[in-house]
């Protein structure tokens, strides 16, 4: 039996843009990909914490280091500029390999800057606003 286990998270990205003409995804910065080991053309969830939409779509890479995190296509009309969303990436694993799985989860500050790099969520951690 295999089981969904979350593989890695981007949590509060602030979206940069959201290009409604583009073909779709959503494109990520390089350095933030890695981090969270999302790897381009992956399929993510992004949930946009400022009105609760949540969606699925594929990864393109941004530019390394610019902090970009853009929604294209029909993506771009569920979140605003500005909105922060969580991101992400999922693996299925065996009930064994799940034993010693720890995803990458990656804690953003306001400007999409890596502030932590842990490998456990905790119920009842204070969220930032």
């Amino acid at each position: 039996m295999n089981v969904t286990m979350l593989k890695g998270k981007l949590h509060r990205a602030k979206v940069t843009e959201a290009n409604l003409n583009y073909v779709g995804s959503i494109t990520i910065d390089e350095h933030l990909m890695e981090a969270a080991g999302i790897l381009e053309y992956e399929l993510v969830q992004v949930v946009d914490i400022n009105n609760g939409s949540r969606f699925e779509t594929y990864v393109i890479k941004g530019e390394r280091g610019s902090g970009m995190v853009c929604l294209n296509g029909a993506a771009a009309r569920l979140v605003q500029v500005g909105d922060n969303v969580i991101i992400m990436s999922y693996a299925q694993l065996s009930l064994e390999e799940t034993a010693n799985h720890k995803p990458k989860v990656v804690l953003l500050s306001e400007d999409n800057q890596i502030m932590e790099l842990t490998d456990s969520i905790t119920h009842g951690g204070q969220a930032r606003s």
